[in-house]
């Protein structure tokens, strides 16, 4: 009996299997951070870097991001929350327009390019260097939406525990 019924769960598995979403920067990737590429010793090398947004700069043919990096989780979302890592700060560039006002400070973006270059740009009055990136693909990934408030209500119509019929023994006396 278990046996005709197995051709039904492996259909159930495969189409709840087909309903995963798989972001267009999951994958397998060099560990290569922002920091070790300062040297430059990583150019050409195909990386996939993330973390938040710090300014969108659109030029004539390019939108160029600077990014405050962060680890990434295995799908490629940034990591929240562990800003004191230290893996840097990176500039990406891809072709075409990326519109500042939906690529905002703060959000998170995940990039996956090759590593072409380090630019030294100023940070206050201190000069760093850049690594470059030049991506092929750009994820921003969607706002949190906020969870609201959990709350339990019990509704009893106030007749107890048991509701109008009563409780156990109810109406055959209690068994002394």
């Amino acid at each position: 009996m278990i046996r005709h019924h197995l051709p039904v769960y492996a259909a159930v598995l495969i189409a709840l299997g087909g309903c995963a979403t798989v972001t267009p920067v999951s994958g397998n990737y060099p560990p290569i951070t922002p920091r070790q590429a300062q040297g430059g010793a990583e150019n050409g090398k195909l990386v996939r870097w993330g973390g938040t947004l710090i300014q969108t700069a659109p030029e004539s043919n390019e939108t160029c991001f600077t990014v405050m990096s962060l680890p990434l989780r295995q799908d490629g979302r940034p990591r929240l929350g562990e800003e004191k890592s230290e893996l840097g700060r990176f500039i990406a560039c891809a072709p075409g327009f990326y519109d500042p006002v939906l690529y905002s400070a703060s959000r998170e973006i995940t990039f996956v390019g090759i590593v072409t270059g380090v630019k030294t740009e100023k940070v206050g009055a201190y000069d760093y260097p850049y690594p470059l990136l030049s991506a092929s693909t750009v994820y921003l990934w969607p706002l949190a939406k906020p969870q609201p408030a959990q709350s339990t209500v019990f509704v009893n119509g106030g007749w107890g525990p048991w509701g109008w019929w009563g409780g156990p023994g109810w109406g055959w006396g209690y068994p002394y």
